[in-house]
């Protein structure tokens, strides 16, 4: 499967610190291509871990987060804490505004994203803080094969390479 990926989509960015992070960046660690881990450095929590090809260290938060969408081919995100619902809220809103291309942002894990995707429904949309269609931003999916295959279908018609719009959205982002 790996020599389907242009050389660019095989480099995987990822939080660098333990657990969710550090399984994520030892499954691509013996990958053909660099597994890249984006630090914050922060005074009494994460760390780097050591299945990291490439480690970038960010002192701010914001820049970290606009680095996860400014290559990404798509947005995986696992259950977490506010760090991880900032670094959502952030995708979400850079793809929503036209700031970021448009890519698949999946939450895996139907139980723990439910309450927040039911919440965005019943009084994001109903306020008109947010579209309708703008729920078509995110998919949540539970199985890890549905996830890879909801990113390929993505790609199916489009490709994985960025068009000369997008090239330019990313170089500004």
């Amino acid at each position: 499967m790996h020599g389907y990926f242009p050389m660019q989509v095989l480099q995987s960015y990822r939080g660098g610190g333990p657990g969710i992070m550090e399984a994520a960046n030892k499954g691509a660690h013996p990958g053909i291509s660099p597994s890249v881990g984006l630090n914050i450095n922060l005074p009494h929590e994460q760390t780097s871990n050591p299945y990291q090809d490439i480690s970038l260290d960010f002192k701010h938060f914001f820049m970290r987060k606009v680095m996860f969408v400014k290559y990404a081919s798509a947005y995986v995100v696992m259950p977490g804490g506010f760090g991880t619902l900032d670094e959502l809220l952030e995708a979400m809103t850079l793809v929503q505004t036209g700031k970021s291309r448009r890519i698949p942002i999946i939450l895996v894990g139907t139980k723990f994203w439910g309450g927040l995707v039911d919440w965005f429904r019943k009084t994001l949309i109903s306020e008109a803080m947010i579209e309708a269609d703008d729920m078509d931003l995110i998919q949540v999916i539970d199985d890890p094969h549905e996830v890879v295959a909801a990113i390929f279908k993505h790609y199916e018609t489009r490709g994985f390479e960025l068009s000369a719009a997008e090239r330019k959205t990313q170089l500004y982002l």
